[in-house]
C-alpha cells in the first residue's frame, strides 16, 4: 500500500541521512521543503521531495495550506496512575513545597497507596485513554515509568499494564522501572533498607519478566543519595535494563554524575545545572532532559537550556506527564513553554521534542525525524501560516491528521 500526501506547504524536519542527535547551534536549524510531497509504503517513509516530482500512489491525501512533521516522542512519562491529586494543587497554591507535601504523606505516596488498590483493568483504561489523548495531540511514541507502587506486587503490577499498552497502543511505548520513585512511610529513617529491597527483589523479577526496557531512580535532595543510586543503577545495568536518571530537580544532587557514569541515555529535570554538570555532560552520551511542564506547574526555576546549548550539548524537552507535578501530556504545550519560559526558538523547540527526545527513549533509528526508511509517524497540521504559529497560538490542538505506523489514525 502506497500512500502520498502531496501539496504539502512545508515538509518539516526532514534528513538525508538520519542524525543521532541535534547538538548546540545546530538545534537552530529545522531543514525544510516547501510545497512537497511525503510517500509512505508499508508503514515506512519512502520518499520526500518537490511537487514537481510526486510519484503515484494508491492513496492520495491533499495537505495543501497545512504542514507534516514527524510526531512528538515524549521521553519522560508518568502516566500509568490511579486517580488524580487536585488538592494538592491546592496546597502548592497555599505556599507548600513539593518536599513538605512529600514529607506529610502526600506526593508519589499518595498516588502509590492509590495505585496499591487499583486493578490491572483499572489503570489500563485509564492510562489507554490517556494515550489516546495525546495521539490526537501529536505524539507518537512515548516512554511510561512505573514509580508508583512502593511494593514488589505493585510496581510489577505497573509495569504489567505498560506491557499490554505496547502489546495494544498504537505508539511506540518503552518501558521504565522507577522502583526508586520515592521512599514509603515505613521506610522514612532507613532508606537504605528500601534499596535493598529493590536490588535484591525488585530488579531481579522484573528483569526476569523482561518487564523494563530501561531503569530509573529520582537522584535528588530528600529522595535517593549518589550512593544509593550508584547501587541501584549497577544492578540494573547488569541484568540488561538501559539508565536513566531524574536528576537536579531539587538541588545540585550529583545525579548528573552519576547518570553519566552508568552511559545514561537521560538525565532528566536539570534545574539546577552548573558548570561541573555542563562539562560532565559534554564528555558523555547522555541527553539532558528537561520538563518544563513540572517546572511551571511547581512554578519552580528553569533549567539553563541556553546555557547548554551555548555549550555544544543537545536538549531534550519532554512533558513529564504525572497527577502531582505535571498534569498534561500535551507536547504542543511543551513546544510553548520551551520558547516563552526557556527563550528557545521554534526551529530548536523542535529539535527539543523530535529527534533529541527518540534519542532519549532509544527510538532515534525509527523516530525523530521524516527520513527514508524510518517508520511514518507525522501528523498534518490544520491550515496554519508558520511553523512558528505551533508554539505561538497555543491553548488550541494544531493537529488535523495523525499517521502512526503509516495508518491515518481515525
Amino acid at each position: 500500500m502506497r500512500t502520498v500526501i502531496k501539496n504539502i506547504k512545508s515538509l518539516v524536519q526532514v534528513e538525508d541521512k538520519a542524525r543521532l542527535a541535534v547538538c548546540g547551534k545546530d538545534m537552530a536549524e529545522v531543514k525544510c521543503i516547501d510545497n512537497a510531497y511525503l510517500l509512505i509504503e508499508d508503514g515506512i517513509i519512502k520518499d520526500f521531495g518537490t511537487m514537481d516530482s510526486c510519484p503515484n500512489a494508491d492513496k492520495e491525501i491533499d495537505a495543501t495550506g497545512r504542514f507534516v512533521l514527524p510526531s512528538f516522542c515524549d521521553s519522560h512519562t508518568h502516566l500509568v496512575y490511579a486517580g488524580s491529586r487536585e488538592i494538592e494543587y491546592i496546597d502548592k497554591i497555599k505556599g507548600l513545597s513539593y518536599e513538605e507535601i512529600a514529607e506529610r504523606g502526600g506526593g508519589i505516596v499518595n498516588s502509590a497507596l492509590r495505585l496499591q488498590k487499583a486493578s490491572e483493568e483499572e489503570l489500563y483504561d485509564d492510562a489507554m485513554q490517556r494515550l489516546e489523548g495525546m495521539i490526537k495531540l501529536g505524539t507518537g511514541a512515548v516512554e511510561i515509568k512505573s514509580g508508583y507502587g512502593f511494593t514488589t506486587e505493585a510496581e510489577l503490577k505497573m509495569l504489567r499494564v505498560i506491557r499490554k499498552l505496547k502489546e495494544n497502543s498504537q505508539l511506540t511505548i518503552k518501558a521504565n522501572f522507577l522502583g526508586a520513585h520515592g521512599v514509603p512511610m515505613e521506610y522514612r529513617g532507613n532508606i537504605d533498607a528500601f534499596v535493598d529491597k529493590i536490588v535484591d527483589e525488585m530488579i531481579p523479577k522484573v528483569a526476569d519478566e523482561g518487564l523494563a526496557d530501561f531503569i530509573d531512580v529520582f537522584c535528588d535532595k530528600g529522595f535517593f543519595t549518589v550512593e544509593q543510586t550508584d547501587r541501584m543503577l549497577f544492578e540494573g545495568v547488569k541484568r540488561g535494563l538501559k539508565p536513566k536518571i531524574h536528576a537536579n530537580e531539587l538541588a545540585a544532587s550529583g545525579g548528573i554524575q552519576v547518570g553519566v557514569k552508568y552511559n545514561a541515555l537521560s538525565v532528566d529535570h536539570l534545574e539546577y545545572t552548573g558548570d561541573a554538570e555542563i562539562e560532565c555532560l559534554k564528555a558523555s552520551q547522555t541527553m539532558p532532559t528537561i520538563l518544563p511542564g513540572a517546572a511551571f506547574f511547581l512554578n519552580m526555576q528553569c533549567a539553563p537550556a541556553r546555557k547548554m546549548m551555548q555549550a555544544g550539548l543537545p536538549i531534550a524537552m519532554a512533558s513529564d506527564f504525572n497527577p502531582g507535578s505535571s498534569p498534561s501530556g500535551n507536547m504542543q504545550l511543551i513546544l510553548t513553554f520551551a520558547c516563552v519560559n526557556y527563550k528557545l526558538t521554534p526551529q530548536e523547540a523542535i529539535n527539543a521534542t523530535t529527534i533529541n527526545t527518540a534519542y532519549a527513549m532509544d527510538v532515534v533509528d525509527k523516530l525523530g525525524s521524516i527520513c527514508k526508511g524510518k517508520v511514518a509517524n507525522f501528523y498534518i497540521t490544520k491550515e496554519i501560516p508558520s511553523i512558528e504559529y505551533l508554539p505561538y497560538y497555543y491553548g488550541e490542538n494544531k493537529v488535523e491528521k495523525v499517521f502512526l505506523n503509516g495508518k491515518e489514525i481515525q
